[in-house]
């Protein structure tokens, strides 16, 4: 399951950056016209990226993937699959009302399949612990849906503070969690070395 997401999120990486047009004209001038969408770009590639660290890092807790979690990680991926589709419409429309709602709508579905996917590691009969104990209360996973929903609205009537809500998602996000690596600290000191 890992494999597969870390192919996934790196086809999508991919795919957003052969998205990149062209500067039409060889002076910085053509380069400037292109601001919204590099943007934009820049933005997605953030959270990819978040979503491929804090992903990578949830699953080397996981001890047990059911069903359950194979739909949720299934789930995920369709919605970061869309990132691409809205950074293009967001940024070739220079931050216009209904593309940076709709990736704002995205971005709040991929958060809400993200929460789903932890939830679903954490019931997994036979989970090891670490995960809840790691997450606790989880409060960056709580708090990120609901800035997005409140921004989605907002981007129809003011779209960089919208814009700029988003940014502050990928803010709170932009450290890696060390909650999980120090839950899993104690565990691989237990565990003998392997000779190579």
């Amino acid at each position: 399951m890992e494999a597969f997401s870390d192919g996934v999120i790196a086809i999508l990486i991919t795919i957003m950056v052969l998205g990149l047009a062209q500067p039409k004209g060889t002076d910085l001038n053509a380069l400037l016209q292109l601001w919204p969408v590099f943007l934009c770009y820049v933005l997605s590639f953030t959270n990819l990226g978040i979503y491929w660290n804090n992903h990578h890092h949830l699953l080397q807790a996981a001890r047990v993937v059911d069903g359950r979690v194979l739909w949720a990680n299934l789930d995920l991926l369709f919605w970061l699959s869309l990132v691409p589709f809205g950074t293009a419409w967001m940024g070739e429309n220079s931050f216009a009302p209904i593309p940076t709602a709709v990736y704002g709508v995205i971005l709040l579905l991929a958060a809400l399949a993200y929460y789903l996917l932890v939830r679903a590691l954490i019931s997994a009969p036979g989970q090891a612990p670490a995960i809840a104990t790691a997450l606790g209360s989880n409060r960056k996973g709580q708090v990120s849906p609901v800035i997005y929903a409140i921004a989605v609205p907002i981007s129809l009537v003011a779209p960089w503070l919208a814009f700029a809500l988003y940014v502050a998602v990928a803010v709170l996000w932009i450290v890696p969690d060390r909650r999980i690596e120090r839950a899993l600290a104690p565990m691989s000191q237990d565990q003998p070395e392997i000779d190579a």
